[in-house]
């Protein structure tokens, strides 16, 4: 009898083990299901940032806003139905969220080759870092895995998502919630080094401001009037926008953030300091940055059996 227990204990320690083992991400997660699945993403990826530098930080992009609400779960990809609200049509989504061509052509593609294995989620996770070393950024071992949701929360997109407008407090609190610490919420940040930005969220900036670089604020109001031209776009970083460098922290010493909340990162509050380092050394602003976006793409991903893996990004199976 005794016997029998141990290796019934046996059995369901064997079992919870391989459970745990099963919903963890990794590297290789595709290396015998689907081998070419990374190449083909980044052969599309690279096409699609030739073709326009822009769309690699609508890419990367798609990928925070999805990790933000709800975990990394491609729920920002599924469009509204008469039947079904998504999250495109949130306030920091609507009418500026970018790529979703570029990842239903991924998806095709990849389908094509391993029919019902790669995740719209993963995909997600991986043109983010194939876009990122596009424009010149460091490479990371993305970690694979995910699963798709068959849900979204447009309140979510609406609450979790970090406004342009919170102050440093705020934009502490927000990345917090998420498990950031103030350290990654700077280096992540760094991601507008890339990607331009609409008049409407910076227009009160610009205008009303006064810790921002005269000259800047003139020149970017040439393009963002008072009032109208609401969709008229500025570069996030005027002087090397479409380089993944530390270019974005350097104008933020000169006080020449396109956004409030970029500013804020350099206002004499607690982030200054490590501002001036990712300004001084790119290398170690590269470093974090892809070691935050490894952390990032781990937010309460769908394992295992949960969720789906979806045929269409854009709609549940």
């Amino acid at each position: 009898m005794a016997s029998l227990y141990y290796f019934s204990s046996l059995l369901v320690f064997l079992w919870l083990f391989i459970g745990t083992a099963t919903a963890q991400l990794s590297s290789n997660f595709y290396g015998t299901s689907c081998p070419n699945a990374l190449s083909t993403i980044k052969t599309a990826v690279d096409s699609a940032v030739s073709n326009e530098a822009r769309m690699g930080a609508s890419l990367l992009r798609l990928h925070f806003h999805d990790c933000f609400v709800n975990g990394c779960d491609a729920s920002v990809l599924l469009d509204d139905t008469a039947n079904f609200t998504g999250e495109q049509t949130a306030g920091p989504n609507n009418g500026s969220l970018r790529g979703f061509e570029v990842i239903d052509t991924i998806k095709s593609q990849v389908e094509s080759l391993c029919p019902g294995v790669v995740s719209c989620a993963d995909i997600l996770a991986v043109a983010a870092r194939d876009s990122v070393v596009a424009l010149g950024g460091q490479s990371w071992n993305v970690q694979l895995g995910r699963r798709d949701s068959t849900t979204a929360s447009l309140s979510a997109a609406n609450s979790n998502i970090p406004s342009p407008a919170l102050n440093l407090s705020g934009l502490i609190t927000a990345f917090s919630n998420k498990g950031f610490t103030t350290n990654e919420m700077v280096a992540l940040s760094g991601s507008h080094t890339i990607g331009q930005a609409r008049c409407t969220s910076f227009r009160t900036r610009i205008y009303n401001e006064a810790n921002i670089n005269a000259s800047f604020a003139t020149s970017v109001r040439a393009n963002c009037p008072n009032s109208g031209g609401d969709n008229n776009l500025s570069p996030l970083d005027a002087t090397s926008p479409t380089s993944f460098d530390n270019a974005y922290f350097i104008n933020l010493q000169s006080q020449s953030g396109l956004l409030h909340s970029d500013q804020q990162l350099f206002n004499g509050g607690s982030t200054d300091s490590q501002v001036n380092t990712y300004a001084s050394n790119s290398a170690t602003f590269l470093t974090d940055f892809a070691n935050a976006m490894v952390t990032m793409g781990s937010l309460s991903p769908l394992t295992g059996t949960s969720g789906q893996i979806r045929t269409n990004c854009g709609r549940t199976n």
